[in-house]
């Protein structure tokens, strides 16, 4: 756990972390304090165990260290200190970078994304990790190079949004139930994303968009294209709201510094391509369901003026939507892969094989899944799946598609997942079609990092796509690395993440729904009563 202070203006502000983690020795855990030697800070100034099953040793903020936690045996003295520790501490010499000093740099994502002074992301937290230390050669063994909770998901949305910490949770992991959005200061910017092509949102976008401008005096942006529509052209009444909007053009502008709530008007696809405009930290985000499915737009737009009200106020339950975080790296076309596959006899990736010289490298961040499939050949497709280095499997098929929680209930279910709540820290990899009668889908934790290619045996290429997005060509030598990514989608909800999740399932997947077994007639009951007694007496 890594404990965040946010600054805003001359005050600090001390967040909570969201519900994934990292394990001894260093990692990220679960509510926003660190692991060997971090500091986790609260609302009541006293330190907080990390999550159930790893072990953790931090300072409070008096300097009493805290005791560490196994499963089962919360409470107990600690252990004494393993080498490595003690080694460690000698080299630290017991005392803590200044957090203003160094930036931090988040081992689990790969050293690509830093959180510092020249970060153009505001309100990121500034700490330091202990694989940042110097390691001592004797002391390596005993250390994890990567945690299978997956990284600390970064609980800053945008420049003023957070999550509120509740000072009361005693959990290892904070209730879902218990995470509330706050912010820093009043949100003045709203980013409104309109279904296009739909004449049935003109007046919500119209009126949304009024209540917000002359209501709230909040800057609202659009997309350039929403006002291209000729209904809000020739609208002479919507002439004076229109002139003061600000408008943004996809893969041109970039405004990921300058909205604090994302308002979305439509069906799921709305959300997700909020997602996408965002790569780094995500504004909270309201969906209104105005689409046709609406699995992720809880909110209806009857009373939207209370609820927006409400979230701008600050009083809301919000669920982290964990992404993934896609690398892409191409093979630059008519050169020859030396080594197919980079793959050594045992089928780990081999060592000192640098495989990203002379690529293109290509990064998203996916909120539903990440799909591999044959395309418009005819063949199967056949591709081999890495987890951490090791070759685990190869899916010969119509293709495999890694997915989040929030996507295990898109073409994951379809395809024979699972459903898995959203605030479950994991990744599921499901194959489309195998011609295998026991590939299962499988779940894997969310710290690993699962790495796709082609197999050197594969017919054809494959074809790869990003939330349905971003369509492209899989060729022999290119490779796509999927992890968990530190910045989830912070998704606002009506009641609490579980109530919404369970009404979605139940009005838009009908899940479990059955015509109701009959009971039966009291004097049925009646008779098999009696006849019961007389066996009884014979």
């Amino acid at each position: 756990m890594r404990g965040a202070r946010v600054r805003t203006g001359g005050a600090a502000a001390l967040l909570l972390g969201g519900p994934a983690g990292r394990g001894a020795g260093g990692g990220h855990g679960a509510g926003g304090g660190r692991g060997s030697r971090g500091r986790l800070v609260t609302a009541s100034g006293s330190g907080a165990p990390g999550p159930a099953g790893a072990a953790w040793r931090g300072d409070g903020p008096a300097g009493a260290r805290g005791s560490e936690r196994r499963p089962g045996f919360s409470g107990q003295s600690p252990p004494h200190p393993s080498i490595a520790e003690m080694e460690q501490e000698k080299v630290n010499g017991n005392k803590e970078p200044s957090a203003e000093a160094s930036s931090y740099r988040c081992s689990a994502c790969h050293g690509d994304e830093d959180w510092g002074p020249g970060h153009p992301l505001r309100g990121r937290a500034k700490s330091r990790s202990l694989s940042a230390a110097p390691v001592l050669a004797s002391a390596r063994e005993f250390r994890r190079t990567r945690s299978l909770h997956g990284p600390c998901p970064v609980t800053t949305f945008g420049p003023k949004a957070c999550v509120l910490q509740n000072p009361q949770t005693i959990m290892h992991i904070q209730d879902p139930a218990s995470q509330r959005l706050t912010w820093n200061k009043s949100p003045k910017s709203v980013l409104v994303i309109k279904k296009i092509r739909d004449a049935s949102l003109l007046q919500p976008f119209k009126e949304l968009c009024a209540y917000l401008m002359e209501e709230n005096n909040m800057v609202v942006y659009v997309e350039k294209k929403v006002l291209e529509d000729p209904a809000l052209l020739n609208d002479d009444h919507f002439g004076p709201v229109k002139r003061k909007f600000c408008t943004f053009r996809e893969d041109y502008d970039d405004i990921s510094n300058q909205i604090d709530l994302i308002i979305c008007l439509g069906g799921d696809g709305t959300l997700l391509y909020a997602s996408s405009l965002f790569q780094g930290s995500v504004p909270p985000v309201m969906a209104f369901h105005l689409g046709s499915l609406g699995f992720l737009t809880p909110f209806n737009f009857e009373n939207f003026q209370s609820q927006v009200t409400q979230v701008i106020q600050g009083n809301a339950a919000v669920v982290l939507r964990s992404r993934l975080k896609v690398r892409v790296v191409k093979e630059p076309r008519g050169k020859k892969v030396a080594v197919p596959n980079g793959i050594s006899e045992n089928g780990v990736l081999a060592a000192g094989l640098d495989v990203e010289v002379g690529k293109q490298a290509v990064q998203y961040q996916v909120l539903n899944e990440v799909v591999i499939d044959r395309g418009p050949s005819s063949y199967l497709s056949n591709v081999d799946v890495y987890l951490d280095g090791h070759l685990i499997t190869t899916v010969q098929g119509d293709g495999v598609i890694v997915s989040t929680p929030t996507g295990s209930t898109a073409y994951a279910a379809a395809a024979g997942a699972s459903m898995i709540h959203p605030n479950v820290p994991a990744i599921m990899v499901t194959p489309i079609c195998p011609h295998s009668l026991s590939f299962r889908p499988i779940v894997v934790p969310a710290g690993v990092e699962l790495k796709i290619m082609l197999s050197p045996e594969a017919r054809n290429t494959a074809w790869v796509s990003f939330d349905g997005r971003k369509r492209q060509e899989i060729r022999h030598g290119d490779s796509i690395s999927i992890t968990t990514s530190c910045y989830p989608l912070p998704s606002i909800c009506v009641r609490d993440p579980v109530s919404d999740w369970f009404e979605s399932l139940a009005q838009c997947l009908h899940w479990n729904v059955r015509k109701k077994q009959a009971h039966f007639p009291e004097d049925e009951e009646d008779v098999d009563e009696e006849g019961r007694e007389e066996q009884a007496g014979s």
